[in-house]
């Protein structure tokens, strides 16, 4: 009954989902919430966060490439983004690249002999490799042990794909992939901001793993040194 009244609580005082862009992005309450921390939450959020930005990275390569999306055999453009963002949330590795993984999956995408879909290939790579930095999971619960330095990894390897993206050309000297556009015509940076968005959210993590692991021994030193005890009843 009282775990009952709790979630009813909880449901009642907290803030209404908002959509994207409008201001913090909640998530409803769920069951397995009640299996996370504060922390876990951090963390899942941020997991969310990174695959969204992921999917909107697909969407916005496929737009640039159309070439790239034609290939999936999709009919039009959203079909092949409603692909591709299911691939993104199931973990899905491209049909001919199968046996590879993350950073593996992302070299071929950048490879000038590679002739599949090289969009869905370098971000579902990314997606894959910023996942199994994470151990291989996309929502976190007590149970859960993260290695800060892993995270800290998938971050500068986010940075040195996107500097690739931006520099790896073909045999003729044009770019394997459009992105980012200043010209007298256009100017388009949002692949830059949405780079950098991921490797914002995977510093904050990797720091935040580390500082945690701190906190726990200098929580246990602080209870020593004032001698808090613990409650009984």
């Amino acid at each position: 009954m009282i775990l009952t009244a709790g979630m009813g609580l909880t449901a009642c005082t907290s803030p209404a989902p908002v959509t994207h862009g409008e201001g913090p992005a909640a998530e409803d309450m769920s069951f397995d919430q009640l299996a996370q921390t504060d922390f876990n939450r951090t963390v899942t959020i941020a997991m969310r966060d990174n695959l969204d930005s992921l999917a909107r990275l697909l969407e916005k390569l496929y737009r640039r490439n159309p070439r790239e999306w034609r290939k999936t055999g999709a009919p039009d453009l959203d079909a092949a983004v409603r692909q591709g963002r299911k691939a993104i949330e199931s973990g899905h590795t491209p049909a001919d690249l199968q046996g590879l993984r993350d950073i593996q999956i992302l070299s071929v995408s950048l490879d000038p002999q590679y002739q599949g879909d090289r969009v869905a290939a370098f971000v579902l790579g990314l997606a894959d490799m910023v996942i199994q930095s994470h151990g291989g999971k996309t929502r976190f619960y007590v149970s859960d042990v993260l290695d800060a330095r892993r995270v800290y990894n998938a971050a500068r390897n986010v940075e040195i794909a996107a500097w690739l993206l931006a520099s790896r050309r073909d045999e003729h000297g044009n770019l394997l992939l459009l992105a980012n556009e200043m010209s007298d015509e256009a100017t388009n940076l949002s692949f830059e901001r949405e780079f950098g968005q991921l490797v914002g959210r995977l510093d904050l993590v990797a720091n935040l793993l580390d500082e945690n692991v701190r906190r726990v021994g200098i929580n246990y030193m602080q209870g020593l040194l004032f001698f808090n005890f613990l409650p009984v009843r």
